[in-house]
């Protein structure tokens, strides 16, 4: 029996069709948990009237930190769980990058390892380099 992380077990048409798959499920779920999230704050907050647009305030936690929009997509109101929705979208290319490093690094490719490791590495800067907690 062949082990599952091995490269006789994966050849490369195997690799790029799980990649494709996890790029279109990624989108097409954040798409769905997004427009989900859309409706729900159409239900929700559809006769609140025109925002005053005039004064600037700020958003909360709730908008902005990965605790605070899990717990309100959990809670059910509306714009965390659009957030979460672009949360998804944000992590459905960040997860075909480590997926293509686990491929190069069963194909044993040094070079586009260590090609893939600095890209994946600056998305995670760039990402939880401003993150406010």
């Amino acid at each position: 029996m062949k082990k599952i992380l091995s490269k006789s077990f994966w050849n490369d048409t195997d690799v790029e069709q799980l990649v494709g798959q996890l790029l279109r499920y990624g989108v097409i779920i954040a798409s769905g948990i997004a427009f989900l999230g859309g409706a729900l704050y159409i239900i929700q907050h559809g006769n609140s009237g025109i925002p005053a647009y005039s004064k600037f305030v700020g958003a909360g936690a709730g908008y902005t930190t990965y605790g605070g929009i899990l717990k309100g997509a959990l809670a059910l109101r509306a714009a965390e769980i659009i957030q979460l929705g672009v949360l998804a979208l944000i992590a459905t290319p960040i997860l075909r990058v480590f997926f293509s490093l686990v491929a190069f690094a069963l194909e044993k490719d040094k070079l586009y390892v260590i090609i893939t490791l600095v890209v994946l590495s600056v998305m995670m800067t760039s990402i939880f380099g401003g993150l406010k907690i």
